[in-house]
């Protein structure tokens, strides 16, 4: 008898354990997400102090990145795997960089295993949704703090979407200090997007720069 009412005090509890998830396996939740994307496409906002970028970003496996910007309009960013190109129309100029290696990006499931890997996850206020600040919405919130002393951002905070385990925003904590925040909506993933997206014509009357960050002073 005395078993009986252990097992019946202890069974709630147990089961109240077995439904609490770690914020390590919440971040592999989330990657594992990402990892079944073939394609995603989304309005994007970027916040970095006083100054504000929007636009409309588009992402293929493995590593296709493109952000075709409303603000400053026109401007234009893609990386196809092997070459950065960026439009700034305000100088008419386009910038290409070949790049050795890299990834397209924090909100992709390549970008995330590497976050999984630099980053020691944990949660901000718990396990359940919380309000984001400045919209109606409830996101779970995991706070990520660098392992290694060369990565770029101090501490990563996510808004992750607790039904779709979308990443609702993302902001982060520079080495100096400052907060770079961006803002995913309208998600729309698995669409259809082709390759053909991320080449770039660029305005024929454009100065082209090739390889920028490295030129040849001599």
């Amino acid at each position: 008898m005395n078993k009986i009412c252990l097992i019946l005090l202890i069974s709630p509890v147990l089961a109240f354990t077995q439904e609490i998830v770690t914020a390590s396996r919440y971040m592999e939740m989330v990657s594992e997400r990402y990892s079944g994307m073939r394609d995603y496409e989304a309005k994007i906002s970027i916040q970095s102090g006083s100054s504000t970028m929007a636009g409309t970003v588009s992402y293929l496996i493995p590593s296709f990145l493109r952000i075709d910007f409303t603000t400053p309009a026109e401007q234009v960013i893609v990386f196809n795997g092997d070459q950065l190109t960026l439009y700034l129309p305000e100088y008419r100029a386009v910038l290409n960089q070949e790049v050795a290696s890299g990834g397209a990006g924090l909100a992709t499931g390549g970008g995330l295993t590497l976050m999984r890997r630099n980053y020691v996850p944990s949660y901000v206020t718990g396990p359940n949704p919380s309000p984001l600040e400045g919209s109606d919405e409830s996101v779970v919130k995991l706070r990520l703090s660098r392992r290694a002393g060369a990565e770029s951002f101090r501490e990563i905070i996510l808004s992750i979407n607790p039904d779709t385990k979308l990443i609702r925003r993302m902001e982060g904590t520079t080495l100096g200090g400052s907060v770079i925040r961006f803002d995913f909506t309208n998600i729309r993933s698995n669409i259809g997007i082709s390759e053909q997206r991320f080449i770039y014509d660029s305005p024929g009357s454009a100065n082209i720069y090739n390889n920028f960050l490295f030129r040849d002073t001599e």
